[in-house]
């Protein structure tokens, strides 16, 4: 079971995106601020959970968290900053709508941008180790979700209901046969030579 991450006195906001190897659609980000006696035996790294387990999870961080918050870079902003920098801004917005500015931020992954000076630490693999990014991961990831199967019933033909945007081997046909979307990241390599690159099936449907 994963641990709480706490800052005796301190508040502390999880952070985590999902959505940085799509081609599609924005990058979401959460910040989670959990109560310091939290615990839960099934909260882990959103992408070693079933959908529904995401979803259930959802459910209970939005009850039981002390404060949450979500926000997302849409393609365009991508397109323009990098998908690094369009992620460090999801998450600096997903910190915005906390009613309370943390005084810490623990942040997934290995680099981040600072916001307004508050003080953070980066945790590699840190949604498998720490509650309170697992939580946030859980939490851009069904958001995310969530909103690419709005996008899907408008633009069916690329199986976003399924992939979420991710470049399975149908989503990167239906480019080569449909073209681009509104939706699409322009700056990442879509079409040529896409389908002769090595597909990992582990990247597709679940990342």
């Amino acid at each position: 079971m994963l641990k709480n991450y706490v800052l005796p006195g301190i508040i502390v906001a999880g952070c985590d995106e999902a959505g940085r190897g799509c081609l599609a659609g924005p990058v979401f980000a959460a910040a989670v601020v959990l109560p310091e006696d939290y615990s839960h035996p099934l909260l882990n790294d959103s992408k070693q959970l079933t959908e529904r387990q995401r979803n259930r999870l959802r459910e209970e961080i939005e009850r039981e968290a002390a404060d949450y918050g979500t926000g997302m870079a849409d393609p365009a902003e991508i397109d323009s900053l990098n998908i690094a920098n369009a992620s460090y801004l999801a998450v600096h917005r997903a910190i915005e709508k906390l009613r309370s500015l943390p005084g810490h931020i623990l942040m997934d992954g290995n680099r981040f941008a600072p916001y307004r000076h508050i003080p953070y630490t980066c945790v590699v693999k840190g949604d498998a180790t720490w509650l309170n990014i697992a939580a946030a991961s859980v939490l851009a990831k069904t958001y995310r979700d969530d909103y690419m199967l709005t996008l899907h019933t408008e633009f069916t033909e690329y199986g976003w209901d399924r992939n979420k945007g991710y470049p399975t081997l149908q989503h990167r046909k239906a480019i080569i046969m449909h073209g681009l979307t509104p939706h699409h990241r322009k700056t990442f390599r879509q079409v040529n030579g896409q389908l002769e690159l090595p597909f990992d099936k582990r990247i597709g449907e679940v990342s």
